[in-house]
């Protein structure tokens, strides 16, 4: 699943922890990317009205985010088991794998490790993909070096060869991988190309939502309910930063903890969350 998969602007809140809400087509994104895929990739309708009563949507609700997730390209209907099913459009596949790297594995770069620089430029007469480009760069955790010239650590240049791909806009720009040999400090750098002040009441936020999963026993059917809320908000949250190495951050960094955290919650809640899963699925 990806920060880049198109549900925007969609339909009413759910609450999911301490006042955290979130639209139901982001948690019908996180079912489909971390859950449907790995059961085979095709649920019925009955079976996702069911685990998305779990976390408090009603089937009215369902049907509605499912529908427009169709218009958008996200899902798509097909007949299972003598009844409507859904399964994720072939074409985001890669958009979601790219985000399965990006949200639970090892994503934090070295201080020696090449960064990539994204370079841009856009005709006069085609000017709003300029801003297209710069939002997409942003999405995907780039830091701004100055107008059309962006930066992110080297690890994403696949992620990011996909999602300009998959927008039409890579003729726009050239990539590059390699090393720095500036003199200026590195640490005062990657302060001035990302607004990290900006970011930390957003980690701030995850932290005060989802500590108190961490706490006491769950029913499966709950620990499902904790496990989507937290990869629902983390999945967004993965793309602030994508892995700038840790000590070229502020000590005791907030994105850190909030990182442990989710690492931590994931360990606890997926185990009890599957089995949930399956008991619906099967």
């Amino acid at each position: 699943m990806s920060a880049d998969v198109p549900t925007a602007d969609l339909d009413d809140t759910v609450g999911i922890g301490s006042g955290t809400t979130v639209r139901p087509q982001h948690l019908i994104v996180t079912v489909f990317g971390r859950y449907v895929r790995a059961h085979g990739g095709v649920i019925q309708i009955a079976d996702l009205i069911e685990m998305m009563a779990a976390l408090g949507v009603d089937a009215s609700a369902v049907r509605s985010a499912v529908s427009r997730l169709k218009q958008r390209g996200v899902l798509v209907s097909i007949r299972s088991g003598g009844g409507a099913a859904y399964r994720v459009a072939e074409s985001l596949e890669a958009v979601f794998a790219a985000g399965d790297h990006r949200i639970f594995e090892e994503r934090r770069a070295q201080p020696s490790d090449p960064w990539l620089l994204a370079s841009f430029s856009v005709p006069e007469r085609e000017r709003p993909l300029r801003h297209q480009l710069r939002k997409l760069l942003q999405r995907l955790g780039f830091g701004q070096v100055s107008g059309g010239l962006w930066i992110a650590p080297g690890a994403i240049a696949d992620e990011t060869r996909i999602a300009l791909a998959r927008a039409g806009l890579h003729g726009y720009v050239e990539l590059f991988v390699g090393s720095r040999v500036s003199e200026e400090d590195l640490t005062q750098a990657v302060r001035r190309w990302w607004d990290l002040p900006a970011l930390e009441p957003m980690y701030g936020g995850f932290l005060q939502a989802f500590r108190p999963a961490l706490t006491g026993e769950r029913a499966d059917r709950d620990a499902f309910a904790a496990h989507v809320g937290a990869i629902t908000q983390w999945r967004r949250l993965a793309y602030l930063d994508p892995g700038i190495p840790l000590a070229l951050l502020p000590e005791r960094w907030i994105g850190l903890e909030a990182e442990q955290l989710f690492g931590a919650l994931h360990r606890r809640l997926e185990p009890a969350a599957e089995r949930f899963v399956a008991s619906v699925m099967n």
